[in-house]
């Protein structure tokens, strides 16, 4: 069938898919609750998509062009696909080799619980703008920081939340960052502008958010004098060789960060490194590991390494709670969270493709009259392409394509555009559990993401902040005549 034939899409056309989405995946969280990424729901997407290819059928559609764009979605997703399963290697070496052991070890003897949720967000935020990548954070410190907490009795899930504020305001304020590059060229202004931009409505975002975890933290009924950590260490010490050498691959992982050495190549060096320090200084674990304490052979020793880098660490202390949370890693424990980006892909892929996507923007564009209402249905578009397609490249992409000419047209600077797609495209994308950032941070940290969500105070009220400065005029830049706008 000719490319002539193709209807236009309606508005109809562009919301059955999507309330069938919302539906199925309403139905999914229902009845298998936290467990729903784990099937529920790629069941779901892929269900919604057959009901947006019908639509494209009926269109005028053939079923090679829609496989088309579907597989160049999934090709352009590959490089996410490939971080996700080197973190699970990196996760599983560096448990083995001690390194995680080390950092929970050291991390329960300085860091002070009353503040710990105000001290995981600084420290995960520093180290974000030093590398300028939330996922390296989450997938070193931030494995850390929960070990911490699961040693102080603190609540997971509010950690997480903490490490995730500090982690995106870290990502979104550094120039290494890519969302922070990509922003700004899609709207049509540099980086420096852009970032100098974010600071009104970023610092007081980061602000609220530290405030309201040293509040938690303060508010707490944690009792110091009553927490004994004495045990874990000491579980610790019996179960890996301990010191603090044993840091060495966090230390090499953030200095290639910073050289801003692309992520797949540096965390596969840090997984490297987690390699040969095991087999240094942990050749006991592994041994244990494999199964083969009376026998000590290189082949044995393999087989524990490679074990850990396919199949994750199962840790065997005799503590309940310290298995659960060294029993992680390897390549298969991200097939879940594979699994559900290339289906979420699959069905943003297709809205794209048929103009679903487009029409429902076209469709907010007409209700925008004033600059309030146009930021607030900008933010309300990365939100949707978020939760829709299920990636925050395109929830900062296809919305800087679709109103940049708005903008200029409304005279306004292409750095207020770019401020709201990072405001509410690049820092929602981690509350949605099937956006392929949602579904890292859940499976990198081992919390739900409806269970950390709450408490990812940053996230939550930067779309806020950038949606009230919009309504009330604050901060909204002209367009400067001595800009210069790509085209």
């Amino acid at each position: 069938m000719s490319d002539k034939t193709v209807r236009e899409p309606s508005l109809i056309d562009a919301l059955i898919p999507v309330i069938a989405l919302v539906s199925m995946l309403s139905l999914s969280v229902y009845l298998y609750g936290d467990g729903s990424s784990s099937g529920a729901n790629q069941i779901a997407l892929i269900l919604a998509s057959c009901v947006a290819l019908i639509i494209g059928v009926k269109n005028g559609y053939n079923w090679r062009e829609i496989e088309k764009a579907v597989s160049q979605g999934i090709a352009n997703t590959f490089g996410a696909i490939l971080i996700l399963m080197v973190v699970g290697m990196l996760i599983g070496s560096w448990i083995l080799s001690g390194t995680v052991p080390a950092m929970i070890y050291y991390g329960l003897q300085i860091i002070n619980p009353t503040i710990f949720y105000f001290t995981a967000c600084i420290l995960s935020a520093i180290a974000a703008i030093s590398i300028g990548s939330s996922w390296t954070v989450a997938s070193t410190i931030g494995i850390g920081l929960m070990g911490i907490a699961a040693g102080l009795g603190l609540e997971p899930e509010i950690t997480a939340g903490a490490i995730i504020s500090g982690a995106y305001f870290g990502d979104k304020m550094s120039p290494l960052s890519d969302t922070t590059n990509l922003a700004p060229a899609v709207a049509g202004t540099d980086l420096f502008t852009h970032i100098s931009h974010m600071t009104w409505t970023t610092i007081p975002s980061i602000s609220i958010a530290v405030i309201l975890y040293l509040i938690i933290g303060l508010t707490s009924d944690i009792n110091t004098d009553n927490i004994d950590i004495s045990d874990q260490l000491l579980l610790i010490e019996s179960n890996f060789n301990i010191g603090v050498y044993l840091l060495l691959p966090l230390v090499i992982v953030f200095i290639l960060a910073v050289k801003k050495n692309p992520a797949f190549p540096t965390l596969v060096i840090g997984t490297m490194v987690g390699v040969v320090m095991a087999v240094t200084f942990q050749q006991d674990v592994i041994f244990k590991f494999a199964g083969a304490n009376d026998r000590m052979d290189v082949i044995i020793l393999l087989d524990g390494i490679w074990q850990s880098l396919f199949a994750g660490y199962t840790a065997n202390t005799g503590d309940a709670s310290m298995d659960e949370l060294l029993s992680q890693g390897g390549m298969a424990g991200m097939l879940d969270t594979i699994w559900l980006v290339m289906c979420a892909i699959t069905f943003g892929s297709i809205l794209e493709k048929l103009g679903l996507l487009k029409r429902l923007v076209m469709g907010m564009i007409e209700m925008a009259q004033t600059t309030g209402s146009l930021i607030l249905v900008t933010a309300l578009t990365c939100i949707g392409v978020n939760i829709l397609a299920a990636d925050q490249y395109i929830a900062i992409v296809l919305p800087g394509r679709m109103y940049r000419l708005e903008f200029k047209r409304r005279k306004l600077a292409a750095k207020n555009l770019s401020r709201v797609l990072e405001d509410t495209g690049t820092v929602t994308s981690v509350l949605v559990p099937w956006n392929t950032c949602g579904a890292f941070f859940s499976s990198t940290l081992g919390i739900a993401t409806f269970a950390y969500a709450p408490y990812c105070f940053f996230n939550i009220i930067s779309p806020f902040i950038s949606v009230f400065y919009g309504m009330y005029n604050i901060k909204i830049a002209p367009i400067n005549p001595d800009e210069v706008l790509a085209e």
